[in-house]
């Protein structure tokens, strides 16, 4: 059986689904090939998206146990019913999935469920999709969107029940008692800091000297305190050595430590999976760094195939892959597709979020470029005191000569949301003291935004 089409992406992810979605836009006749009997890839799936309910419900779950009296809400007895919030989450996964499923179904986009091998650079080879046997798809142009996979370490692989990877971390049946995250990275901490709320003992180990190491050291100090104070242990410049008979060993310099845990959520990174795409028939080569190689429009080796998101260079990113798919799309249709991948927005989703973009100022100051820093704190903000949300700052940064905005870092209460406005300054290449002169409505948190940004030319109102 043989079918021929414009465009068929590898991978229904982000990036895979909304390429499809767009090419479908532009008049091409695409397919979607996708190994999940679901569509949504990781994020959708096992990370994103189950993360973020998981995230919710357990912030909401602190609040009622340990804030509510002191707010004047009398609840009584709080319990948490691990049972009810995976049930939750999983009611939100299935109908963000189905959702993009009825999307593709709407727009006529075949999905053909299996694993995808490349038998030439204009065939691919479908398993796994029911008693006919394998499928043999043609198209003039193949989209590589395959997303990524957790990073495993050699000497503590991953079992799956006490070793474990983020896919299991957000469906434990039970909390554990004593529960040690290897890696301060996102999702390290965003899953530490759900089950620490719900009474785990969580010890955050990381090799690096701090953690969320993308961001400026006096973010991260503050950062740091505030996670400490809700009860994270976190070890810092500590390297893994191994675990055995429920002990994790490290070694800081000519220190030993060790850790207690029932589970070890292993959150080191993700690497690029291209896992069983006969790359090799197609002639699509990888880089130093096992990332599909492409060009500046994320075309590979192979003319006429394309890769975006996870395998590729850049930040992994949901965002950064659906830009990808958006530009990707375009290009095969002959339309100028563009992505400023100088552009993308980080966060991490704990209580507070962290968010950046941009440059920072270390790196700034580090590459000798001369500054501004214009920074407010929430807890000069009205709405953040009302709202009990007064932990850490806006920073801006910004040309000393022209005053364009270079970046910015956000650690606060609704940090992932707000960081998105600096973002739209910084498209059309604005200036601090166009921010600065954007009028925000009162009050809300998103003056902090304003503030900062008078700051950087020492204009600030509400702070000396």
């Amino acid at each position: 059986m043989s079918s021929e089409f414009d465009v068929i992406v590898i991978g229904a992810g982000p990036g895979g689904y909304v390429c499809a979605f767009r090419a479908q836009q532009l008049g091409l006749k695409v397919a979607l090939v996708e190994k999940r009997g679901t569509l949504g890839g990781t994020c959708l799936n096992v990370g994103c998206i189950p993360s973020k309910a998981l995230l919710h419900t357990s912030e909401q779950y602190a609040w009622a146990k340990h804030h509510a009296a002191e707010s004047g809400v009398k609840l009584g007895s709080v319990e948490a019913d691990l049972p009810a919030m995976l049930k939750k989450k999983d009611a939100v996964v299935a109908k963000l999935v189905g959702g993009v499923g009825l999307l593709a179904k709407a727009r006529k986009i075949p999905t053909y469920t299996g694993t995808a091998t490349f038998v030439s650079p204009t065939e691919i080879e479908v398993g796994a999709v029911g008693s006919n046997g394998p499928v043999r798809l043609t198209a003039r142009h193949f989209v590589i969107a395959t997303g990524s996979a957790p990073v495993e370490l050699p000497f503590m692989k991953f079992d799956g029940t006490t070793v474990v990877s983020s896919d299991q971390a957000i469906a434990f049946t039970e909390v554990p008692k004593k529960l040690v995250v290897v890696g301060g990275g996102a999702i390290g901490l965003e899953l530490g800091s759900v089950w620490s709320r719900l009474g785990s003992d969580v010890t955050v180990v990381e090799f690096l000297p701090k953690i969320a190491a993308l961001f400026d050291d006096d973010i991260v100090r503050s950062f740091t305190r505030s996670l400490q104070k809700q009860g994270i242990k976190i070890e810092v410049g500590a390297k893994v050595t191994g675990f055995a008979n429920g002990l994790l060993t490290a070694e800081r310099g000519a220190d030993k430590l060790s850790f207690c845990a029932d589970k070890v959520l292993v959150a080191v990174g993700r690497r690029p999976y291209t896992d069983g795409l006969g790359l090799e028939n197609a002639g699509v080569q990888l880089d130093d760094k096992k990332r599909v190689k492409v060009d500046d429009h994320l075309r590979t080796t192979a003319k006429n195939i394309w890769a975006l998101g996870d395998v590729v260079a850049g930040p992994m990113l949901a965002h950064k892959a659906e830009e990808d798919g958006v530009a990707v799309a375009e290009w095969i249709a002959g339309k100028a597709g563009h992505v400023n991948w100088d552009l993308v927005p980080s966060i991490v989703y704990t209580e507070p979020e962290v968010a950046s973009i941009g440059m920072g100022e270390d790196a700034a100051k580090a590459a000798g470029r001369a500054i501004n820093v214009g920074k407010f704190n929430f807890a000069a903000n009205g709405r953040a005191i009302a709202m009990d949300a007064t932990d850490g700052f806006v920073k801006i940064i910004a040309d000393a000569k022209t005053d364009k905005i270079l970046g910015a870092q956000i650690l606060g209460y609704g940090a992932g949301e707000m960081i998105s406005e600096i973002v739209t300054h910084m498209v059309y290449g604005g200036s601090a003291e166009d921010l600065g002169r954007t009028i925000h409505a009162h009050p809300t948190v998103s003056e902090s935004i304003k503030e900062a940004a008078l700051a950087v030319s020492k204009s600030a109102i509400h702070a000396l």
